[in-house]
């Protein structure tokens, strides 16, 4: 019984001990690397991706199918659920020059979030506008107000289907 009192009280000692410099404000010899001037950003991994390549001889339904899965399998979720309803919108309808517009969009480049700033906020890059871009940007508008708050259901496919 003392001995765990008396163990209790020396860890609470030292632990009391190891916070003394933060609370009566000495600075800390460790930061964050990010933060230093000298930082060279050396230990940055740039991984390469495989270039987009244009499918020329896929048939339109499997592109409109593949297309379907890689709108709803992002890299992060607000762009999972804003592809997958634009695509579940308007993939039927897109025209072949359409459907490669939007394959190039949404593959080539190698950072999601780049593709939803150019969708809600930042300008979009000269290769990536078009009509596609134009109908993405309208449909991040909302302005039905629609509750957008995951991707669809695939039941619908099913229902297509028949």
């Amino acid at each position: 019984m003392w001995s765990s009192v008396v163990a209790k009280r020396l860890v609470t000692g030292m632990c009391q001990a190891s916070w003394r410099p933060t609370v009566t404000g000495l600075v800390s010899s460790r930061g964050y690397r990010g933060d230093s001037p000298e930082d060279t950003r050396g230990d940055l991994i740039e991984i390469p991706l495989p270039p987009w390549e244009e499918k020329p001889d896929e048939p339109t339904n499997i592109k409109r199918r593949r297309l379907l899965y890689e709108s709803r399998k992002r890299g992060m979720l607000e762009n999972c659920i804003l592809l997958s309803l634009f695509a579940k919108r308007y993939l039927n309808t897109m025209s072949e020059n359409q459907l490669l517009q939007y394959d190039r969009l949404i593959n080539e480049p190698s950072n999601d979030w780049d593709i939803y700033y150019w969708a809600t906020a930042q300008p979009t890059p000269d290769v990536y506008q078009g009509d596609v871009m134009d109908m993405l940007k309208e449909f991040t508008k909302n302005r039905n107000q629609e509750q957008r708050l995951d991707a669809p259901s695939l039941e619908y496919l099913e229902k297509e289907s028949q």
